[in-house]
């Protein structure tokens, strides 16, 4: 594991605040609605007459990451950017966040800056202000909370209710890598239980291990649809599988869709992981989660538009909701969509 206290300097020896301004000197205030951000009580932001956006992620060891195989500067990457994830799902801007940690004894200092080197990475990609949050200890590991704060026109935010009949259902970047990447740590790390002088063979997966360590926020599908003057009817970033986002949509705007196997993106090394593990690629693409993906609809007539956007893919349409929820399989039969994506409440059995 990452952390070792035997290398690193005691949490103790600076105490909280003394551990705050350590992990937060030098921070550079970037956008103008952030009138006092850390050092105070409380930040202090302006948005003059665009709506707010607040989201909020809290990632756990043990349920959301394993520090068998994460390093802590990903994490804390990872932190930020699904946070920001849930903002662009809004189409609207991130402008702050807030980060909470509850630490362990047997974390350091300097492992708690690995985190932080990730978060201040995130944070200068993304343009967002670090403006406040909480230091606590933990008796059961490590826990993060990011509050992500954006803004945007009130005309232009886009909810999971706008969905209409006949819109079309397009999708980010390609699905399932994310999955894949998990699928390969976890057997790898299941062969290091069983015999520690096996080395993990990662070679050759670069592409899957980095969508499920450092997944990034979709900042430039947001800025193209600006660009394009598209704003969707609904949109929701694919946390928790295609299928569960896909339902979500159409549960808030009380409509079907249909959505077609054949077109759905999937990259050659998920692809290839599920062969290696005889699983159907679409499982992946499906139910895996963690891409954060955009999914959106847009009305029929910004098809042109809409296809024009590198990296965006029309991977169906929205029916009414007598119609049902479906996907269209590569032999043209209709199955019946569940959503069977990741859940964190789920109790094991």
């Amino acid at each position: 594991m990452q952390e070792n206290k035997a290398q690193g300097t005691d949490i103790s020896t600076l105490g909280e605040f003394g551990l705050i301004k350590q992990l937060t000197k030098g921070i550079e205030i970037k956008n103008s609605s952030t009138k006092v951000g850390v050092g105070d009580d409380a930040a202090v932001l302006d948005y003059q007459n665009k709506k707010t956006v607040v989201t909020t992620d809290l990632l756990v060891e043990g349920i959301h990451f394993d520090l068998m195989y994460t390093p802590l500067k990903h994490l804390g990457y990872k932190a930020i950017a699904v946070n920001v994830s849930d903002v662009y799902a809004m189409n609207a801007c991130p402008k702050q966040v807030t980060v909470s940690i509850a630490i362990s004894k047997r974390f350091t200092v300097e492992a708690i800056e690995e985190i932080y080197d990730g978060i201040r990475l995130a944070c200068e990609n993304y343009n967002v202000d670090l403006v406040g949050g909480d230091t606590t200890s933990s008796l059961t590991g490590l826990c993060i909370s990011v509050t992500a704060i954006g803004e945007a026109e009130e005309n232009e935010l886009a909810y999971r209710s706008g969905a209409k009949a006949n819109d079309l259902i397009c999708v980010s970047g390609n699905l399932g890598a994310a999955y894949a990447g998990l699928q390969l740590l976890e057997r790898e790390k299941a062969i290091f239980a069983n015999n520690p002088n096996m080395q993990p063979d990662l070679s050759g997966h670069d592409y899957i291990l980095e969508r499920q360590l450092k997944p990034e926020a979709r900042k430039d599908i947001y800025e193209r649809l600006k660009e394009a003057q598209i704003v969707p009817t609904s949109m929701i970033d694919i946390s928790d599988g295609l299928s569960s986002e896909l339902m979500h949509i159409c549960e808030e705007s009380k409509v079907g869709c249909q959505i077609y196997e054949e077109k759905i993106p999937v990259d050659y090394e998920t692809h290839k992981m599920a062969e290696e593990l005889n699983m159907n690629y679409s499982t992946f693409s499906l139910n895996g989660g963690e891409d954060y993906e955009l999914l959106f609809t847009v009305p029929l007539d910004k098809f042109d538009d809409v296809e024009k956007i590198e990296d965006v893919k029309v991977i169906g349409h929205i029916t009414e909701a007598s119609k049902g929820i479906y996907l269209i399989t590569r032999d043209n039969t209709e199955i019946a969509l569940q959503a069977q994506g990741w859940n964190p409440l789920k109790e094991e059995k």
